[in-house]
């Protein structure tokens, strides 16, 4: 059996990492430094944590589900102790490419991220339907990147990567970069602020005399058909005439003129990957 390490095994990540290596193939060496992330995992799975050491000793795969702000420290104090041939799995791409990894052209690094089930999918089980963030019932698709390391390190990381994110569809091979592009740029810095957006505008209308539950209905039934029409999962759909007047005269007053090259630049995503990596705890 492959070894793996894992790191943070008792945090929110670690624990639905946990639950999803049981069963597997690969044998696992749980590491939690905290007692409550130690009892976490012992009640939710059962399993119980081992010495960091000897997690690490023999170790194949070391997987860390700790957050963007720890990864470059704690991988610097390990990586004496991570056998050569080794790979390290991160499950973001802001640390790697905000450089915060430390120089072993020894050992591979594989980034991996899931992009969460899809708003368009064919569940029909309950418990997929409402499993939102993924790696418990809805399927979903992954991407994956070998960093550094012998092709044959891809396979074992997206082999990783399927089971902890389990169930998984497609697993998209990118490069840190593109990772880093997707999160936080388009995901978080675009996709969640606009979700936020979305939120505000709703109880705005609340505000203003309209239902709660009418505006609500409303919004989400609405972003139902755009989205589809937006990302051509309605070929046949078309936006109203009315709609793309509205949409043109909206545009200029939400959006400032340039606002994708300022987001998605190069040295913007670096330099929001950076931040990202040395925000204070409370904001991680």
């Amino acid at each position: 059996m492959t070894k793996i390490s894992l790191l943070g095994a008792g945090g929110k990540m670690g624990v639905r990492l946990s639950k999803n290596l049981q069963g597997s193939r690969f044998e696992v060496a749980h590491v939690e430094v905290s007692a409550e992330g130690q009892a976490r995992l012992r009640e939710q799975t059962g399993l119980d944590c081992v010495d960091q050491a000897a997690a690490l000793a023999g170790a194949e795969v070391v997987v860390l589900a700790v957050p963007d702000r720890l990864i470059g420290k704690i991988l610097h104090a390990i990586i004496s102790d991570i056998d050569s041939g080794a790979l390290v799995v991160v499950l973001d791409a802001a640390a790697p490419h905000a450089g915060e990894l430390p120089e072993r052209s020894d050992v591979s690094y594989f980034v991996t991220h899931p992009c969460h089930p899809p708003i368009f999918n064919d569940e029909i089980d309950p418990a997929a339907k409402s499993d939102f963030f993924g790696g418990v019932a809805a399927k979903q698709h992954i991407v994956c990147a070998l960093m550094q390391g012998p092709e044959e390190h891809y396979a074992l990381g997206e082999e990783v990567a399927r089971t902890i994110y389990k169930p998984v569809m497609r697993a998209h091979r990118c490069s840190v970069e593109a990772i880093a592009i997707l999160e936080p740029a388009l995901s978080e810095t675009v996709g969640a602020t606009l979700a936020l957006a979305l939120r505000e505008a709703t109880d705005e209308a609340v505000r203003r005399g309209v239902p709660e539950e009418a505006a609500r209905d409303f919004m989400l039934g609405h972003l139902n058909i755009e989205l589809s029409i937006a990302f051509g999962e309605f070929p046949e759909g078309k936006f109203s005439d009315g709609a793309l007047h509205a949409i043109a005269a909206a545009r200029p007053q939400i959006f400032k003129e340039g606002w994708l090259d300022a987001i998605f630049a190069p040295d913007a995503v670096l330099a929001s990957v950076k931040d990202i990596c040395n925000a204070p705890s409370e904001a991680a």
